[in-house]
């Protein structure tokens, strides 16, 4: 069955900007909301430092006693511009496989709104199952991380850390390092066989934790054209971050001397500001720059697998609902 959504992709790239929009809206008052909660402190750090270089003191060697009220805001704030792109992630993904669903069954003409309509009652499943999907390939990272930070600390027998200036033992070399990156590079192969796990949730209303396996059976059909797929997806997202962060250089200048204005010349608070300042831009252009691509493929790579099933249903597997039907 073709999947043609030529005649809805300016449908979806709407949707895409809509998006955005929100989403840059919601980042950058995130990040003010967490620089106003430690401008007091910033404004403790700039006095010490004065007070320090009038002494001809340092004013770095005892600062760090005194950078809770600075540090803090940002691990607050950093959960929440997690959450902020899980949600993201889950519309967009649920969107486009809306859309491609609907360019199926050739189903007429299709509005942002009625997209986002038929996106919406099954968002928040659709939340979960992202949630589920980064919890799968964050236990991945993390025992290679585990593994890495064991051999570090003396704790695996037989292995240890090659000294300073010597070459390192070939179990070291296995252990400490070849093994972690081969348990790393297994947690984007696993995000790419679960990556049709929303379209699943969205478009047969299936539990969370089904619509996780049912994208692992039905990648398990395609392993190379999944591969394809992840890869090049990392790699647009890749190319874009960085080709945006370089371009933002010129604009951090100006957002630099906007933050001094602000701040009243606190240099401190502008120069936090100024290093993350490429890196916020960077990432709120990702989903206009990358995500139809991405989403677009995945959503794709769904519906073909399941026509393939639905082609080789003879084995006694129920059919898939349309899309937007309920269980009897």
């Amino acid at each position: 069955m073709e999947n043609n959504v030529r005649p809805y992709r300016g449908t979806l790239y709407r949707f895409t900007l809509w998006v955005s929009l929100a989403t840059a809206v919601l980042g950058f008052a995130i990040l003010a909301g967490a620089f106003a909660a430690a401008w007091d402190g910033f404004e403790n750090v700039r006095e010490y430092a004065d007070r320090n270089i009038a002494n001809e003191d340092s004013y770095v060697a005892y600062a760090d006693g005194g950078l809770e009220s600075v540090r803090d805001p940002g691990a607050v704030a950093a959960p929440v511009f997690l959450l902020l792109a899980l949600v993201v992630v889950s519309v967009l993904h649920s969107a486009y496989a809306v859309g491609s669903s609907h360019a199926r069954r050739d189903g007429g003409s299709l509005s942002v709104g009625e997209l986002w309509r038929r996106t919406r009652p099954r968002l928040f499943a659709a939340v979960v199952t992202n949630f589920l999907t980064g919890i799968f390939v964050a236990v991945v990272v993390f025992a290679g991380l585990f593994l890495f930070t064991l051999v570090d600390m003396h704790d695996v027998p037989g292995v240890e850390p090659t000294p300073l200036g010597e070459t390192a033992s070939w179990q070291y070399t296995l252990v400490g390092w070849v093994l972690p990156i081969v348990i790393w590079s297994l947690g984007p192969l696993l995000w790419f066989r679960l990556s049709g796990a929303t379209a699943e949730t969205v478009l047969e209303r299936r539990n969370p934790f089904v619509a996780v396996w049912r994208s692992w059976v039905l990648t398990r059909r395609a392993r190379l054209r999944t591969l394809r797929l992840g890869l090049l997806s990392c790699a647009a997202a890749v190319v874009a971050y960085v080709v945006v962060v370089y371009s933002a250089g010129p604009l951090n200048h100006y957002a630099g001397l906007g933050t001094l204005w602000l701040n009243n010349d606190n240099v401190w608070m502008t120069g936090v500001f100024m290093i993350i300042f490429p890196t916020a831009v960077a990432l709120l252009l990702l989903p206009p720059l990358v995500m139809p691509l991405v989403c677009g493929g995945v959503a794709r790579l769904h519906g073909d697998m399941r026509a393939l099933e639905e082609a080789g249903s003879g084995d006694g597997r129920q059919p898939a609902r349309p899309e937007g039907a309920t269980r009897p």
